[in-house]
């Protein structure tokens, strides 16, 4: 293929990652084929990164990663963020299904004076799937400040200190970087972050690996990065929008990225305005035609399509939830 190429839309395969809060659920909700070990946490879907890099699955770009797409299509796969060196998103499913680690990312700034090649880690989850009273820890209570959370980590009460709330399916919870955080059990989510796999542990509950070691815990970084002004995190409320056919959601607008949730039983189309889209499919199925090729949707695939790909035109076979993630 030639530099000028109008890039296909693109599925890569998952990069999966064992971790020992992990689960099944990746294959059994999301249908990704797994191994047999009970501890599958993460589904890498579009990933550019050193622990982790994409590759294509099929089609005759088969096995060509993603920094060689950067490097090779700038402009039709990224149109007009052409002159990023690193696709600038990390695109996951995660199953928790023990709790994770209370931890805190921190942001470009602070990324950088740790780890000179990272980035910050602004994220976010949307719900897929919650157990009745599933839980998790977003944002501190009001007030908290340094001290007090360095004082509670080795004792009984770091719990009073934390935003623990209830989650349910379709939840959308935005964690800007700063914003101390931990997944509870019985949750399957889609997160959409930086390009960023930088994390501090500031609590791990006081579990040990399989061979009785505890993991890294990481203090005073986590203190550091952490936003004591942020205060209590809660699930965002969608705006509603609508173009000429359909309504939709937008759930997150943050300098990194823009995500949007499009329910339908009914075809709609997507602009591209040189932009590249993501699309991952929480449930149903669907054909994506566009002028560079087209895609079939399903449960747990995500597509990229490139910023070449105009006419973006989703046609759904039953009821559809898709989110539609892009750059701003």
């Amino acid at each position: 293929m030639s530099r000028g190429t109008r890039l296909p839309p693109l599925i890569f395969e998952p990069v999966l990652r064992r971790i020992r809060w992990g689960g099944r659920k990746l294959q059994t909700l999301l249908g990704k084929s797994i191994g047999p070990e009970p501890d599958f946490a993460e589904s890498w879907e579009i990933a550019d990164h050193a622990d982790g890099t994409s590759r294509v699955a099929s089609g005759p770009l088969a096995g060509v990663t993603l920094p060689e797409l950067v490097r090779q299509y700038p402009e039709p796969l990224l149109g007009r963020h052409a002159g990023l060196s690193q696709f600038p998103l990390l695109i996951k499913f995660l199953d928790a299904n023990d709790w994770l680690s209370l931890q805190v990312h921190p942001d470009d700034v602070q990324a950088k004076s740790f780890h000179l090649h990272e980035n910050g880690k602004t994220e976010s989850w949307i719900i897929l799937q919650a157990d009745a009273g599933s839980r998790i820890a977003a944002g501190l209570r009001a007030g908290v400040t340094a001290e007090q959370l360095r004082g509670a980590l080795g004792g009984c009460d770091l719990e009073d200190l934390l935003h623990i709330i209830p989650v349910a399916a379709g939840d959308c919870i935005f964690v800007p970087a700063g914003t101390v955080h931990a997944l509870g059990p019985g949750i399957v989510l889609a997160e959409i972050q930086q390009q960023s796999n930088l994390t501090f542990r500031l609590h791990d509950w006081g579990r040990l690996d399989a061979s009785g070691q505890a993991r890294p815990i990481h203090v005073d970084e986590s203190i550091a990065c952490t936003d004591f002004e942020r205060g209590p995190v809660n699930p965002v409320v969608p705006v509603s929008l609508c173009d000429n056919d359909h309504a939709f959601e937008e759930l997150v607008r943050c300098p990194f990225f823009v995500i949007r949730r499009h329910e339908s039983v009914n075809p709609f189309g997507i602009p591209s305005d040189r932009r590249f889209r993501i699309l991952m499919t929480l449930s149903g199925s669907a054909r994506v035609e566009t002028s560079t090729g087209d895609a079939s949707l399903e449960t747990g695939k995500t597509v990229l399509l490139p910023a070449c790909s105009e006419q973006v035109r989703v046609f759904p076979l039953e009821r559809l939830t898709i989110l539609e993630v892009s750059c701003p």
